[in-house]
């Protein structure tokens, strides 16, 4: 497969994956943006892409800044057809002030196979195990 990407911004940092076997390509910023505690912000990655027909590219974490920072990306789906600018939502969940630099790592993607299924309305579902139980419903 191959990931067509083309660079908006002079100073856009293509994705990379940082080790051999990863799932998901490193994002970058172009820009420094600093989130305030509880802030949502867009992040510019100056990178569009043109996915193969059939596959999305997923918008996750990076875990280390999740984790020691409380910073969460806000969705994610890029669908084959969009040619647009890669913009990262994010938000600051910690009582921290964060500054993503330009150049620095944001988010990941990892590109993704999808189906379309054909949708047929029903009266009923099929019967399983799990039934209608919800939150908490297989225990602790």
């Amino acid at each position: 497969m191959k990931l067509l990407i083309k660079k908006l911004h002079p100073d856009a940092t293509i994705p990379s994956f940082a080790y051999t076997h990863d799932a998901g390509m490193d994002l970058y910023a172009t820009e420094a943006v600093t989130l305030s505690p509880s802030e949502k912000k867009i992040i510019p990655t100056g990178i569009s892409v043109a996915l193969p027909e059939g596959y999305v590219l997923l918008i996750w974490d990076k875990s280390g800044i999740g984790i020691k920072h409380g910073i969460k990306t806000l969705g994610g789906v890029i669908d084959a057809g969009f040619r647009g600018e890669i913009m990262i939502g994010m938000v600051n969940l910690s009582s921290e002030p964060y500054t993503f630099e330009k150049g620095h790592k944001v988010a990941q993607a990892v590109i993704q196979k999808i189906e379309q299924p054909e949708i047929e309305i029903v009266e009923e579902l099929p019967e399983s195990d799990r039934g209608e139980g919800i939150f908490g419903s297989s225990g602790k």
